[in-house]
């Protein structure tokens, strides 16, 4: 191109590229960009991998936890990432509003059943739990994160050892029943069934009256001392609920009632979870983590759910990207490779890109819009790795078409949605060296065109 192309005439250019890329996205993402011009223009079609790009690893502070379809409890020592304990709230249901127990209901026990549905780490680990009554109001509407507490009464209702058994069914009163955790809320006291049966009518006329006069349920589970597993629970299978069994006190051979108090998506609920301040943590995590040592992050890198650990990237040298030429990104993709070979704890099955600007509002990256098999971040199998396609949101950045700045982070589970992952993983970072080989490398990939 001899004649000095204009500014609008090139940004009309590079809209006109980036309109082409997206009809390309079911291509290999490092072959994209090359045939979006003529033969004859190829020549100005550069590439290169040496982008700067900086990384480390940083506490994620919390996560939203309520509203979510399943509950996450236990407890287990990860060699990497140390010591993580989740427990949970929640509220629960009548089957039926204005129950009436009888005139002298007499409890025989009080059951409370949640539902496996899949764990992470060890489960031949035995595990401790504790239940309380929570003392505190708390509504449906209400937003809660993993680092916040109800109040509950003092009164232990449940202090139970178990290990956990995700797969065998379970024999109730004669029938076999999907795999479940039983904890006996009367071994200890027998409070909270008599308090139950002899509620007010008042009390079980309504739901509303119910869950104001018994708020709910703190299962609290116990730090455990070597490997153990976070248990996921689902609530959204019916066999998830607290079974009052009693008889009639006037009527001994009137001996098999029972009532079933329901744990499900319509009572409120969230995932507490503690992360023992990582001092368990293996040390070059706790350097990073703790101490702060960003620069720790050019060699590898930290993420984990629950809240735990997040990524932030940095791109310093992005805005003088093509030292002063007019330059349009044909196809911006960062690589992220698994430095682990160990199987034991899986990686997670996708990871989350977000920004984040000045006042801690949590944005997506404009090349998210394009939808996921597009934008990237499920894990590889076959090539251990995760990609993210960047696109837009690098030619964005030399355009100077951010009006605020923000951050980019990295990051299992979303902040701001209510969906866990206990999934790890421990990635390259962006300088790591090793001998005769820098495959595993973070990297970010440009093929772009020089327009004059």
């Amino acid at each position: 191109m001899n004649s000095k192309l204009t500014k609008l005439q090139a940004t009309l250019l590079t809209g006109l590229l980036l309109l082409l890329a997206l009809f390309a996205c079911k291509k290999d993402p490092y072959e994209i960009g090359i045939d979006l011009l003529p033969a004859s223009d190829t020549l100005n079609v550069r590439s290169t991998d040496t982008c700067t790009v900086e990384a480390f690893s940083m506490l994620q502070d919390s996560m939203r936890t309520d509203k979510s379809t399943s509950l996450i409890m236990g407890s287990m020592i990860d060699p990497v990432f140390g010591k993580i304990t989740s427990s949970f709230y929640s509220q629960l249901r009548l089957q039926t509003e204005g129950v009436d127990f009888g005139k002298n209901p007499v409890l025989d026990s009080l059951v409370l059943m949640l539902v496996y549905n899949g764990y992470y780490g060890d489960t031949l680990t035995r595990q401790n739990v504790k239940v309380y009554e929570i003392s505190q109001d708390f509504e449906y509407d209400s937003t809660f994160f993993s680092n916040q507490n109800l109040g509950t009464y003092p009164t232990l209702l449940a202090d139970q050892d178990f290990i956990p058994n995700i797969t065998d069914s379970v024999s109730v009163g004669g029938t076999k029943v999907v795999a479940h955790l039983r904890i006996n809320l009367n071994k200890l006291t027998n409070y909270l069934g008599n308090k139950i049966l002899n509620a007010p009518a008042s009390a079980l006329a309504t739901n509303s009256a119910f869950i104001k006069f018994m708020k709910g349920l703190y299962v609290q589970s116990t730090p455990v001392n070597g490997k153990g597993a976070l248990m996921n629970f689902s609530i959204t299978n019916g066999v998830s609920k607290m079974v009052a069994y009693f008889h009639n006190g006037d009527d001994p051979q009137d001996d098999s009632l029972h009532y079933d108090i329901l744990m499900n998506e319509s009572c409120a609920h969230f995932t507490h979870i503690e992360h023992n301040g990582y001092l368990d943590a293996r040390q070059d995590l706790k350097q990073q983590l703790l101490n702060h040592d960003s620069a720790q992050g050019a060699n590898q890198l930290f993420l984990q759910g629950m809240a735990g650990v997040k990524v932030k990237l940095k791109f310093p040298y992005m805005k003088n990207f093509g030292l002063g030429k007019v330059v349009a990104i044909n196809s911006a993709i960062l690589e992220l490779k698994n430095l682990e070979t160990d199987t034991t704890y899986s990686p997670p099955p996708s990871l989350i890109m977000i920004r984040q600007d000045s006042v801690g509002r949590i944005g997506y990256m404009v090349d998210e819009n394009e939808g996921s098999s597009y934008f990237g971040g499920t894990y590889n199998e076959t090539t251990r790795s995760y990609y993210f396609r960047l696109t837009q949101h690098m030619q964005k950045v030399l355009l100077n078409s951010y009006s605020n700045h923000f951050d980019i982070y990295i990051v299992v589970n979303n902040p701001i949605r209510s969906t866990m992952t206990p999934n790890r993983i421990v990635l390259g970072g962006p300088n790591l060296l090793t001998p005769g080989d820098n495959s595993n490398r973070l990297r970010l990939k440009v093929t772009y065109t020089v327009l004059n």
